[in-house]
């Protein structure tokens, strides 16, 4: 009888983390969507530079993000809403720079690439997007979701939480 109660609890604590992975990724594809649409629009309607469209839009939607993760992914309500905005920050930055940076590395081999040449020819603006594509789904998974997850949304004592990290390196 205890048996299957633990496998039932067992069950429940999987079910729960699978349904928290699953709404926080829907939130990540929402600030994705509107991300992404700032960025092909600052692009295609407007000609800014692909690497600042990609800045602007990763800010815009981190943000989106940011809002709906603290009110219904994390339900982080019982966290100070200066300590979430400070943590998300920090990793929201590495978030932006990877993102950007990843985006910008990835078109610029691929557009080196013979076999890319000859299938979209020398056109960055069409390959940014299968990078942009491409290095977000990486940064969701391994980053945003475990950082937002484990250090964003907790109810850590910032400076309680550096110092102890500091102390056992």
């Amino acid at each position: 009888m205890a048996d299957r109660i633990e496998e039932k609890s067992r069950f429940a604590g999987w079910r729960r983390e699978a349904w928290l992975f699953m709404k926080a990724q829907l939130s990540a594809q929402i600030a994705t969507v509107i991300d992404f649409l700032i960025t092909i629009l600052l692009v295609k309607l407007f000609g800014i530079y692909y690497l600042y469209a990609t800045f602007i839009g990763s800010v815009i939607g981190g943000i989106v993000n940011c809002v709906i993760n603290y009110e219904w992914v994390f339900k982080a309500e019982d966290c100070k809403k200066i300590h979430v905005g400070l943590k998300y920050f920090i990793v929201w930055g590495g978030s932006i720079l990877i993102n950007t940076w990843g985006t910008f590395a990835l078109t610029e081999w691929l557009a080196r690439m013979k076999w890319v040449n000859g299938l979209l020819g020398y056109y960055v603006y069409d390959v940014f997007i299968l990078s942009k594509i491409t290095v977000a789904l990486l940064v969701a998974f391994f980053w945003n979701y475990y950082l937002q997850r484990f250090f964003v949304y907790r109810n850590h004592n910032l400076k309680r939480f550096l110092k102890q990290r500091l102390e056992h390196k």
